[in-house]
């Protein structure tokens, strides 16, 4: 950080955090996958879900940097890589502006999915932007709740891939309720390293998230059991002639966490789980890339 010039070029890329990104682009190629499996996959669409994925996702890591500043979450003992609003490498009115240029290019991008799915893709585009902006802000924080969690399973897997693939097919494949399911608990596993790392920070902030309302042992398990379910996802819909066989692939991609995985159970600084949880971001979007891969087969 000590490199990165205040204002400059690297604040802003810092303030984006690009190593999230995995997370907004996994669910959509599972669902770039399974609208080739029915012979539907449509180029324009797909990249244009993409774009707005990332775009969300950019929007999202800004507004969060600068709610969690202003709470008063984010101090000088963070233990994960240091905010830009809080290391005084972007101000708050320019982290706030960089927020909503990001949600503007979304929605941007978002009218050409709209003229092509209507208006089920103006609610999830425009659910998708509020909770960006209300997981850590606004006057009720769901994330401060202890529900961030749900939410980004249910955003980042169901209605991720389930969206993608209706705006390449025209129709909700029943499959890809089953198939973000497993996309949705590799993402939400990032966000559960994420607040084990940090739960005595957000405990002293006030930000009861699910870790620190439930504790470190039971924060363990649901990491645990979200790789469970990451992995046999690929399979049973296999089994189920779902999707191709292939698709299991993308089962390989939970191996990623396996290292994840026992430092979660084994680590006694919390600041081991950074690693942790950039190994997780990348199995996330290993995840998405085998499973489409797999259904190209």
């Amino acid at each position: 950080m000590a490199s990165v010039r205040s204002g400059g070029p690297g604040a802003w890329i810092t303030g984006a955090r690009l190593r999230t990104l995995p997370a907004a682009a996994g669910p959509v190629l599972v669902g770039g996958g399974l609208a080739w499996n029915e012979d539907g996959f449509a180029a324009g669409p797909f990249v244009a879900a993409l774009a707005g994925a990332l775009l969300i996702q950019v929007g999202t890591n800004f507004a969060n940097d600068y709610s969690d500043f202003a709470r008063g979450a984010d101090t000088a003992d963070r233990l994960g890589t240091p905010r830009v609003t809080q290391a005084g490498l972007l101000s708050p009115r320019a982290v706030r502006r960089g927020a909503a240029v990001s949600f503007s290019l979304a929605m941007a991008v978002g009218a050409y999915l709209v003229a092509i799915g209507g208006w089920p893709i103006v609610w999830i585009g425009m659910a998708g932007i509020a909770a960006g902006i209300c997981y850590t802000g606004g006057p009720w924080p769901f994330g401060y709740h202890g529900l961030g969690d749900p939410f980004v399973f249910v955003f980042f897997g169901p209605v991720a891939v389930a969206g993608t693939a209706y705006v390449q097919l025209s129709h909700w494949p029943p499959e890809a309720w089953l198939a973000g399911a497993g996309a949705g608990a590799l993402a939400t596993a990032i966000l559960v390293v994420n607040n084990l790392r940090d739960r005595e920070t957000d405990a002293e902030a006030g930000k009861r998230t699910l870790a620190v309302l439930v504790g470190p042992t039971a924060t363990r398990v649901q990491y645990s059991l979200l790789l469970a379910v990451a992995l046999a996802v690929p399979a049973v819909g296999a089994a189920a002639g779902m999707w191709p066989p292939g698709a299991v692939l993308a089962s390989g991609a939970v191996l990623l966490a396996a290292a994840p995985l026992r430092t979660v159970w084994r680590y006694e600084d919390p600041r081991a789980l950074n690693p942790a949880l950039a190994a997780t971001a990348r199995a996330t979007g290993a995840y998405g890339l085998l499973f489409a891969l797999g259904c190209l087969l």
